[in-house]
């Protein structure tokens, strides 16, 4: 890994105190409090630090959503409305755009790249790298916001003396304004002479790799808007993420406190009180494979991505009878929804123990039994029939990463895109090449768990089968074929999934997720709400009154016609 989140972390808050809690000048006399800095007094390299940490904790959330909805991770709630409320992106809009300024610094994300802008303005200052990363990071954003969001200010918002209350833009107009930014972006990174004095969180100033991230954003953005002409010209330019040496990702470390550095999904399970999270009992019970009793027919990530601490799960053929006090759900009747499509319910065989999309059960005493996060991507335990109970410290410490675009996302992306146009062929070669990047990331991480005992690990010629398998399915541009691709790069996908909620909503595949528990959740969420934070404070920004609006590329016909799944 290319650097750990505590050098990261130890780095900025000893740069941050220089700026905020010292006044370091060989004038004495100037007696400013640094408190009150101005804007062209800030710092630029904290304020690219300030961007750069506003944009993880973004990408945590988004990932997080995207997840949630597409069966990559569990979702809590019965119904789609009740449980998306309005405060989702509370956080992440404040990032994005709050210009609030403590010592030259604003929270948001994007009132920080337009200090910087003036502070390049003095002949005597380059900035290019500073401006490559932010525009890069500022434009991916605002696309995400987009996508998720619909409609939202920006040719206002960052203005506020002038608009107060700005209003939204059209979405795709907001799309466009991120493509000149990636532009932009281009611009400065081919005038950069390295990173100077920032602080690189992701490619330790590597001008070349920032290229390749901005080329595959505009890539990105063809692939959502159906510009696919501009796509394949980029992929025939050969500059793009194509090798897992030029992996997004942002690094964590191992540090427990003051700050914790650890993945947060390892902070939420390796605990005292055991495990906190539920894995989706979907993508677990995908991963096992057509003959879910034979471990061997295992997708080759499972032991890395989950660990179990126990191998039985209540209901299962181990224990049939069920534990009520443990997993209430083992000892209820499958709703009939389930049993008439034949999807099975509760629980998974050889101790894989999560929960149903839209399990809104409380929470049993079963921390210690649940399945918690793997040594991929989160820097847990290697699953090694050990079904240990969980400690802090175990494993890898949570050193483990978020994974934001990798080159095995883009080779499904080209998969999409091959298949879209008829070519079977291509298209699984494309799958072919994303799962043999994918399944050698995950396996190199079991050097983070010092004390798994590696006999468990499957074998090149175990992950050559499944490999050619599974890619083996995609034939024709059948339902099967597209099945096919989705699963596997939503499972690729796992710990990074923000761009599956995209590829939902565009292909409606795969279609063998699983239904919510409730036979009515109402209408697939096409949008969420505006943060309330923004509609109590801005009068020209009016809630919506459901889930149903569609962001201009989704054209697909209106929930609940779509996804077909749901």
């Amino acid at each position: 890994m290319k650097k750990t989140m505590y050098r990261l972390f130890t780095l900025v808050a000893i740069a941050a105190s220089a700026l905020f809690h010292s006044c370091e000048t060989t004038e004495l006399e100037i007696l400013n409090d640094p408190d009150q800095l101005s804007e062209d007094q800030a710092d630029p390299d904290l304020l690219l630090s300030a961007i750069q940490r506003a944009y993880v904790a973004n990408m945590v959330t988004m990932n997080d959503q995207s997840s949630n909805l597409t069966r990559i991770d569990y979702f809590f709630g019965r119904t789609y409305r009740e449980n998306l409320q309005s405060n989702i992106f509370n956080a992440s809009w404040s990032r994005f755009y709050s210009s609030q300024i403590f010592a030259g610094v604003a929270r948001g994300i994007s009132p920080n790249v337009l200090i910087l802008e003036g502070l390049n303005e003095d002949p005597d200052t380059d900035l290019s790298f500073h401006l490559g990363v932010a525009k890069a990071l500022q434009a991916h954003q605002l696309m995400l916001l987009v996508d998720f969001i619909g409609d939202i200010p920006f040719s206002e918002a960052l203005n506020p003396l002038e608009f107060p209350s700005p209003n939204v833009d059209d979405d795709a107009m907001v799309y466009s304004t991120a493509l000149s930014m990636l532009d932009e972006s281009l611009a400065f990174f081919q005038a950069a002479d390295g990173a100077g004095g920032a602080l690189d969180f992701f490619y330790e100033g590597n001008v070349s790799n920032w290229i390749a991230l901005v080329n595959t954003l505009k890539m990105r953005h063809a692939l959502t808007t159906g510009d696919i002409s501009t796509f394949n010209a980029i992929v025939a330019g050969g500059n793009f993420i194509s090798d897992s040496s030029q992996d997004f990702e942002f690094d964590f470390g191992v540090q427990e406190l003051n700050p914790d550095t650890r993945h947060q999904d390892y902070a939420a399970d390796y605990t005292t009180s055991g495990a906190n999270i539920y894995q989706s009992n979907w993508l677990m019970e995908t991963m096992q494979g057509d003959d879910v009793m034979d471990p061997s027919d295992d997708d080759p990530r499972i032991r890395y991505y989950f660990y179990r601490q126990t191998d039985c799960t209540p209901g299962a053929s181990c224990n049939p009878d069920g534990n009520g006090e443990r997993l209430s759900c083992s000892l209820e009747t499958p709703p009939a929804h389930y049993t008439a499509q034949g999807v099975s319910f509760c629980w998974l065989e050889n101790g894989y123990w999560g929960r149903d999309h839209g399990d809104d059960d409380g929470t049993p005493p079963d921390n210690f039994f649940r399945t918690a996060v793997g040594v991929y991507p989160a820097g847990g335990l290697f699953d090694d029939d050990a079904f240990n109970e969980l400690t802090l410290g175990a494993g890898g410490g949570g050193a483990g990463i978020e994974p934001i675009i990798l080159a095995s996302y883009v080779d499904f992306w080209r998969a999409e895109v091959a298949l879209a146009a008829g070519q079977p062929g291509t298209a699984a070669a494309l799958v072919t090449a994303g799962l043999e990047k994918s399944i050698a990331k995950v396996q190199g991480f079991i050097a983070l768990d010092g004390q798994a005992d590696s006999s468990f690990e499957p074998t090149p010629a175990e992950v050559t089968a499944y490999i050619t398998a599974e890619a083996g399915k995609i034939t024709d541009t059948s339902d099967d074929s597209w099945n096919a691709l989705a699963e596997q790069y939503f499972i690729t996908m796992y710990g990074g999934g923000s761009d599956a909620y995209n590829f939902y909503r565009r292909t409606g595949y795969p279609t063998t997720v699983k239904p919510n528990l409730n036979p009515d959740p109402g209408p697939f969420p096409r949008t969420y709400f505006y943060p309330n934070v923004e509609v109590v404070a801005n009068p020209n920004i009016q809630q919506r009154p459901d889930l149903t609006t569609q962001v201009f590329w989704d054209t697909n016909p209106a929930s609940p016609a779509f996804p077909p799944a749901n």
